[in-house]
């Protein structure tokens, strides 16, 4: 039984018998897309975990792609009735659009076991465990043999819009070159399964012989990783001409470790 944002009016803090609990089906899995205080943040969503899994996709609160303005939410690309549902409850509707998403990709949506939202941004919770990380959505049953403890909270993020999914890499960079600067790194990977976009790794102070992580969530399945493209920019003109380099650059996949 799958739980696509279950409310919270009228339903936070009930009895068993009167919202949805994991005692209501042999599996229950919950997404939790809007789950911020109903006052004063209208949050329609329940926040405590009630499933045998619990998908806090982007912290469970405020979904990417939501703060968009009125007018271009209510004139959206799906149409008007649908842009103005999305402006009236836009974080509470992703979660069916999500679900329906995770129809077409069986590999994505993995939620990450963790403490909470914070800890899994910053790494913390990555890669997944042995026994792997279940999918959010319709495929999150694959995973109910596994469920080990009493409320499993998995955290993910997703896309702005359509399509959702995100896989997580973690990339680690160590620099070469003689002279500190200032400026940023990007990383895009290829691999078997496509290309991905420059993701920022650091921006700041750079120094060489130094390894700077990030864990990036890529648009793309990468699948086996062929090569990385490493570009650095120290976003003004220096006249001395520094020189940067990459003696390394380590990548993990979430999903395999």
């Amino acid at each position: 039984l799958s739980g696509l944002d279950p409310a919270q009016p009228y339903f936070q803090g009930t009895p068993t018998e009167v919202r949805l609990d994991k005692s209501d089906a042999e599996f229950v899995d919950v997404i939790h897309t809007d789950s911020a205080p109903t006052i004063p943040n209208l949050g329609f969503g329940i926040r405590p975990a009630i499933g045998h899994l619990d998908f806090y996709p982007n912290g469970g609160e405020e979904m990417p792609g939501c703060a968009k303005n009125p007018v271009s939410q209510i004139v959206d690309i799906d149409g008007i009735w649908e842009g103005t549902r999305d402006f009236v409850a836009c974080n509470h509707l992703r979660s069916y659009k999500y679900y329906s998403d995770s129809i077409i990709y069986p590999d994505g949506f993995l939620g990450y076991p963790c403490a909470s939202y914070d800890l899994f941004q910053e790494g913390k919770c990555f890669p997944c465990p042995e026994e792997g990380c279940p999918s959010m959505g319709h495929y999150a049953d694959k995973f109910k043999d596994k469920v080990k403890s009493d409320f499993t909270k998995l955290y993910l993020n997703t896309g702005e819009a359509k399509d959702f999914p995100l896989w997580r890499y973690k990339v680690s960079v160590t620099l070469s070159g003689k002279t500190k600067v200032k400026g940023y790194v990007n990383v895009a990977l290829y691999g078997s399964g496509g290309n991905t976009k420059q993701h920022q790794i650091i921006k700041g102070t750079l120094k060489p012989d130094n390894t700077y992580t990030a864990y990036i969530d890529a648009e793309i399945n990468v699948g086996q990783i062929t090569k990385v493209k490493f570009l650095w920019n120290n976003n003004w003109i220096n006249p001395t001409l520094p020189k940067l380099g990459a003696t390394t650059i380590t990548v993990q996949a979430g999903q395999s470790r």
